[in-house]
């Protein structure tokens, strides 16, 4: 018995669709289980506080970046200013991972493994200019902080997109939060938009403007001498 191909056409699609939709909803479920999205609670022997244990204490609140349209500009005292989309940073420099303890003055800290970039790196490509002494940050919000050029270099300071092996969430920074070990978590800036290379040993952020000690050393108060 000969059946027609046109007869089962009705058939076919409606199939074709559930088939497609089966293997979409697999694919997600894989996705969703990837190692990844377990958040890392030991490296190599030692325990790490979660990304809960951090507190929420911005000058205006979580930023929302979109990563698509985010840009890090790399500006100031460089032979090449450049302009970097946020996979250009992540998928094109080589990752680093860091154990590092974020101490606030408001008297908590967490212990966290940071997953970023190095900012010697960034640095190199740009080309830093003699005359320049000092990196002066700043965020999305409109917060800023600086730290000595020579301290960037000697620790190998790295900007994070990654805590304890997750994306940095909203509240934690996204896309990238400075990891100044070292310092007071003042000068963890998160929401990088921009790293500028200055000559201007005596620039403010916003808590440094405030009577904040601008070296921000946790081996010292954080308030500035009268």
């Amino acid at each position: 018995m000969e059946f027609a191909v046109e007869s089962f056409k009705p058939l076919l699609i409606p199939l074709v669709i559930v088939v497609i939709l089966f293997g979409v909803g697999l694919l997600a479920n894989l996705t969703s289980n990837k190692p990844e999205s377990v958040e890392i609670r030991e490296y190599q022997g030692q325990d790490l506080s979660s990304i809960n244990d951090l507190r929420e204490n911005s000058i205006r609140g979580p930023q929302y970046i979109d990563e698509q349209t985010y840009r890090l500009i790399l500006t100031g005292l460089v032979k090449n200013n450049i302009t970097y989309t946020y996979d250009d940073v992540v998928t094109e420099h080589r990752a680093y991972e860091k154990v590092v303890t974020l101490h606030c003055v408001e008297g908590w800290s967490a212990t966290i493994l940071w997953e970023g970039v190095s900012l010697k790196d960034l640095f190199e490509e740009a080309g830093v200019q003699p005359t320049a002494n000092t990196v002066v940050f700043r965020a999305y919000d409109g917060y800023s902080t600086s730290l000595p050029l020579d301290y960037i270099f000697n620790n190998d300071i790295i900007i994070a997109y990654k805590m304890n092996g997750l994306v940095l969430p909203p509240e934690r920074g996204f896309p990238f939060q400075l990891v100044a070990e070292s310092k007071w978590g003042y000068k963890w800036i998160k929401w990088i938009i921009k790293i500028e290379l200055s000559d201007d040993a005596s620039y403010r952020g916003f808590y440094e403007s405030l009577g904040y000690s601008n070296e921000g050393n946790l081996s010292k108060p954080f308030l500035a001498p009268p």
